[in-house]
């Protein structure tokens, strides 16, 4: 149901539904996150989540110049990856990205990617959502590249790059040291050393209402 541009969008993804009763309802992709973060600490099952906003919701269709419907009726039904990461030794989760940085203009950068979009960027522009991967993109290029990359992010044709080191994961650790900020689903938390990143498939089921996808030939 959604393109096809690198692995795993060649196949069918998503399917139509009814909305159950009783999902939660997630305006970002921090909100998101919380849903999972609160279900797995209480050691509950997570529940279904409809999407009215965010860079997944984008990333699986949603129209940013709509309108979305409220959170019952029909939709279009996902069973999406979430991240997990120790960040330095403490758990948390992801549905769209980790971003880990002390300024987008000078030091490492890493983004973590199950999404392909970060804002108005198309950041990851292969990531896809439900393949069990993340999508690693490492770099500390010097600003010349910076800023040629940030002319490109929002078609996403700033990678491939030689200054920008790319990897798909299931599982991997990372030392930052220098120590960096670290950015959950754009959620800001404490400058961390170490961040150790796994993968849990298809983890979340989640709902793009009708109303918030894009029509046929055009908004």
């Amino acid at each position: 149901m959604i393109g096809g541009r690198g692995p795993g969008w060649g196949v069918d993804f998503g399917e139509e539904g009814e909305i159950p009763a009783g999902a939660s309802t997630a305006d970002s992709d921090a909100a998101a996150g919380r849903i999972v973060a609160e279900a797995r600490r209480a050691g509950r099952p997570v529940p279904p989540v409809v999407l009215t906003g965010g860079d997944l919701a984008r990333t699986l269709g949603m129209a940013q110049d709509r309108k979305t419907s409220p959170a019952t009726g029909s939709g279009a039904r996902f069973e999406v990856d979430v991240g997990a990461v120790l960040i330095d030794g403490r758990l948390g989760w992801f549905v769209a990205h980790l971003v880990a940085r002390r300024s987008w203009w000078r030091g490492r950068l890493l983004v973590a990617a199950n999404a392909s979009f970060i804002g108005r960027w198309n950041a990851a522009p292969r990531s896809h959502p439900g393949d069990g991967r993340l999508d690693v993109f490492d770099a500390s290029p010097p600003l010349p590249v910076r800023l040629a990359a940030r002319r490109r992010l929002p078609s996403g044709t700033h990678v491939p790059h030689p200054d920008i080191t790319q990897r798909r994961i299931a599982a991997a650790q990372y030392d930052l040291d220098p120590a960096l900020d670290v950015y959950l689903d754009g959620h800001r938390l404490e400058r961390a050393r170490t961040l150790s990143l796994r993968v849990e498939p298809k983890a979340l089921e989640v709902w793009i209402p009708a109303g918030a996808q894009p029509r046929p030939g055009g908004p």
